[in-house]
């Protein structure tokens, strides 16, 4: 068995050695990483994502700071309100590293810093409201805490994307006034859906009232009408039928006329006749009779009636 000679030793071990130097400087930075690196203790310069050699016995890996959005969740702090009223309010904030070198260099213990900032800037905007106006404005209260947060944190290599108001605790009797005025205000709008309600249904009522009279007035003007002209048809046949019940009377004194005409009546004979028509006449209704003018004196037409009655005697 062959022993390694005294200079093979001593090439071997010196590569050796230097290759695990070569190795433990290989550094690799992983994705949304960056590393801050020093050389005797002052700061050189940050390495991005990728394969890194650093000089050895140099050169030192200070901080591998993320480059993520970080979320951090604050614990509720105390805020007083415009009209003195003492809540907790418990805030998020959604931030990111942009600079490692002023995130590590430029303020000591950042979410510390942060969380302070966060807390005074708060107490600022709510100090300025009132207690209304911090409960129903969380979007403005959010967004100029972010315009204010992200301007201060710039120094520090940290940008601000969001801050959100994850709660307001208003004191318990507060709450409990809220929970009575909300409560309230149910009951109001409820009697005011009520009576909307009984009002829209007492306006349906009315209008189909109104409607059932103007459709029995239309039943009764219609049935008038029908009536009416029931009434008007049966005048009109009525008419006609004294009409023609006149023609056929008049046609049939036409015809007696034309009988006595043709019969040549002597003037005593019409004289009669005129003498029976009037007591005709005299046995109606009527209160006054008129008698005509070509008729003699009662005494003269007496006297006729002998002389007629004593001819058809003597016949």
């Amino acid at each position: 068995m062959d022993f390694p000679t005294t200079a093979t030793l001593a090439i071997g071990i010196p590569a050796v050695i230097i290759f695990i130097i070569v190795i433990s400087n290989i550094k690799i930075i992983p994705q949304a990483r960056a590393a801050l690196i020093e050389r005797f203790g002052a700061y050189r310069l940050t390495w991005q994502t990728g394969i890194h050699i650093k000089a050895p016995f140099i050169d030192h890996m200070s901080r591998m700071v993320s480059l993520k959005e970080q979320v951090v969740d604050f614990a509720p702090q105390p805020v007083i309100t415009k009209d003195n009223v003492t809540m907790q309010i418990d805030t998020i904030v959604f931030f990111q590293i942009t600079d490692p070198m002023l995130y590590i260099y430029g303020v000591e213990n950042p979410l510390q810093a942060i969380e302070n900032l966060t807390a005074t800037t708060l107490r600022n905007i709510v100090g300025d409201l009132e207690l209304d106006q911090t409960l129903t404005s969380r979007d403005t209260i959010n967004a100029r805490m972010r315009v204010i947060l992200d301007e201060a944190t710039d120094p520090w290599g940290i940008k601000v994307n969001r801050v959100e108001l994850k709660s307001i605790i208003p004191p318990r009797e507060i709450q409990d006034a809220m929970e009575k005025q909300m409560k309230a205000e149910r009951e109001r709008r409820e009697s005011i859906l009520r009576a909307e309600g009984e009002k829209r249904s007492a306006i349906l009522v009315a209008e189909g009232q109104k409607e059932s009279l103007i459709l029995t007035a239309e039943g009764e003007k219609q049935s008038a009408i029908l009536r009416a002209d029931a009434v008007r048809e049966a005048k009109i046949r009525e008419a006609e039928g004294e009409a023609e019940a006149i023609m056929k009377v008049q046609e049939a004194v036409a015809v007696g006329i034309m009988k006595i005409n043709e019969s040549n009546p002597s003037d005593k004979a019409v004289l009669l006749k005129s003498y029976e028509a009037l007591a005709k006449v005299a046995e109606g209704r009527a209160t006054k009779i008129v008698i005509p003018s070509d008729l003699q004196s009662l005494a003269s037409l007496s006297t006729v009636v002998k002389e007629l009655v004593t001819d058809q005697k003597k016949e």
